[in-house]
């Protein structure tokens, strides 16, 4: 059986256990990628893990995704060559079009090694100011500490986790720094003041500067098209 055949077949198993609560995503040709609904999310992660021929008896990644500038660029190309680009500088406004839908989702992958085939599946944070979805932790134990990295990261809340609390950034760390809105310079620094005997969180120091990139300049003489669709000089015959 082919990798692609394998998808299908694993698909059509999915499709018979999940019929109405999740819908595939367009992936890659040896890729797959269910979204599910939040409210059918730990129900079906069961039905994932037990039924015999799916068997997804691992959980081996959870990643936070933020869409605040899904579909916009910030970067400059060859313009920035004057003038740097912005990021940083001057990020984009917040606004996004109601039709985009949810800013957070969580995505999900999944192993099976008893058919040797993986799963990825998605599912969306309903409320953009509070975002909550089902913990999976009562599914796979390892949800534990991949669930307190998006908590930490993104914001995402997990409902019923057993110890949701921050994993990565230190202790009075101010937002969530995988956030699109999070500024690169963070929001507070930490110094140790010997005066006080102890580290001290301070306003940030950092004064955003613009960066330019590495991008094709129309004075570069390398770019030149007489040099550039030239042909390469013949090797001079052996003496």
């Amino acid at each position: 059986m082919t990798a692609t055949e394998r998808i299908a077949d694993l698909a059509r198993k999915i499709d018979a256990r999940l019929a109405d609560r999740a819908y595939r995503l367009a992936s890659l040709p040896d890729e797959l990628t269910y979204e599910i609904e939040p409210a059918a999310l730990l129900a079906a992660c069961f039905e994932l893990r037990d039924a015999p021929e799916l068997a997804f008896e691992q959980l081996i990644d959870v990643a936070g995704l933020d869409f605040l500038h899904y579909g916009r660029d910030e970067w400059q190309t060859e313009s920035a060559t004057r003038t740097g680009f912005s990021r940083g500088v001057a990020p984009l406004p917040a606004a996004r079009a109601p039709t985009q839908g949810p800013r957070f989702a969580v995505a999900y992958h999944l192993l099976s090694v008893t058919h040797n085939h993986r799963l990825r599946i998605r599912t969306r944070c309903l409320d953009d100011e509070e975002p909550v979805v089902d913990s999976l932790v009562p599914v796979w134990a390892s949800a534990n500490w991949f669930e307190r990295e998006a908590f930490d990261l993104f914001g995402i809340l997990f409902r019923g986790h057993p110890d949701l609390r921050r994993l990565l950034t230190d202790y009075g760390f101010i937002g969530h720094p995988f956030r699109k809105d999070f500024p690169l310079s963070g929001n507070v620094e930490v110094r140790y003041d010997p005066q006080k005997g102890r580290v001290v969180y301070e306003p940030v120091s950092i004064e955003p500067r613009v960066l330019v990139p590495k991008v094709i300049r129309d004075d570069d003489h390398r770019y030149d098209p007489a040099l550039r669709d030239a042909a390469p000089n013949p090797k001079p015959p052996p003496a």
